[in-house]
């Protein structure tokens, strides 16, 4: 009942676009205040948090054939270049698995330029059970330093200055025209 209970509190927070508490603070404090088996906890924080975040990823993307039609061309021509050059999907790749920055945001966006959700949530998810995994492991050898940390963390103000900083860049990243721009005709020279 209480893995359940866990899970449904994570797949919330993967809702919530912005402020939530990270997962890997929910999953610490589960293991320390209820001594739940780490396998299971990762497990299945992992799979709510994989969920939560497509989901959001999802309800972007619906979203985004509402947005004004200057903001829906910008947000294609940024598709364009992050798809279509050499190297792009695997940094995409990369940074949705391993980035320690809000995941929120980033589901948001890719819902936002129509990225492949499903490919990017698995290699989050992936991500995330190692991620996880050190963090509930860790947790399990050093309990004591753990609560403090989590107290120090949970709402301190860089995580809330943080969070605004990636609401900001989500808001502004359709206005932005991603089209390239021609080249300028090399001006004479005498």
């Amino acid at each position: 009942m209480t893995l359940l209970l866990v899970a449904l509190v994570v797949l919330g927070v993967n809702l919530l676009p912005a402020f939530g508490p990270p997962t890997w603070t929910i999953l610490v404090y589960a293991k320390l205040r209820w001594g739940i088996n780490p396998v299971a906890l990762v497990a299945v924080g992992a799979g709510a948090s994989l969920v939560g975040r497509y989901l959001l990823g999802q309800s972007a993307a619906r979203l985004a054939h509402r947005l004004p039609a200057r903001y829906r061309r910008n947000l294609e021509a940024l598709h364009q270049r992050l798809t279509h050059v050499e190297g792009g999907t695997f940094g995409l790749v990369a940074l949705y698995t391993w980035a320690p920055i809000p995941s929120a945001q980033l589901f948001m966006a890719g819902g936002l330029l129509e990225l492949p959700l499903e490919r990017l949530a698995l290699w989050f998810g992936l991500g995330r059970v190692i991620i996880y995994g050190i963090y509930v492991a860790g947790a399990t050898v050093a309990a004591s330093t753990f609560k403090s940390l989590l107290h120090s963390l949970w709402g301190s103000p860089w995580a809330i200055v943080l969070q605004a900083i990636f609401l900001i860049a989500l808001t502004v990243l359709p206005l932005i025209s991603w089209r390239a721009r021609p080249a300028e005709p090399a001006g004479e020279v005498d």
